[in-house]
């Protein structure tokens, strides 16, 4: 009974809700839709490339609804900052490729516009993966230096 009250509690929903307004949580929530968008144009021309952006959604997704529910903090065995940092730098990467293939290719209003959407996909999940780059997040301090050290 405790729990199904802790869990009904605003605090708990105000809890899942918070993150979207957040940096991380508003990227992972333009990644899925920017990618819903190029799935809708791929879909209306070829099929051939569509699985880029559905397979992106539903990583990002999963990602949004873990970050959301803090479920990452109950899964610790799970680099999440370097697994986050690995997706968003292989979408930018694969959607660049595919977006200068379907660029080149160019039949199709659709395609040209999906490829146009694909690259600022890439250039948002390159910012992604460049926010998300866990080493950036360690800061060096200086190590405190006595002055007397070293002196003759």
């Amino acid at each position: 009974m405790a729990d199904s009250e802790r869990l009904s509690a605003p605090g708990c929903w105000l809890a899942c809700t918070s993150y979207w307004r957040t940096r991380k949580g508003i990227l992972l929530f333009a990644e899925i839709v920017l990618c819903l968008v190029i799935l809708i144009c791929f879909s209306a021309s070829t099929s051939a490339y569509s699985s880029l952006s559905v397979i992106e959604m539903i990583f990002a997704a999963v990602l949004f609804v873990f970050y959301m529910c803090d479920l990452h903090t109950k899964i610790p065995f799970i680099n999440w900052p370097w697994t986050d940092f690995f997706r968003s730098l292989l979408a930018a990467i694969l959607y660049l490729i595919t977006s200068i293939i379907v660029l080149v290719d160019g039949r199709g209003n659709s395609k040209i516009v999906a490829g146009v959407l694909g690259l600022i996909a890439t250039f948002l999940f390159g910012y992604d993966a460049y926010f998300t780059f866990p080493l950036q997040q360690q800061r060096h301090t200086a190590a405190p230096t006595d002055p007397t050290d070293g002196a003759v």
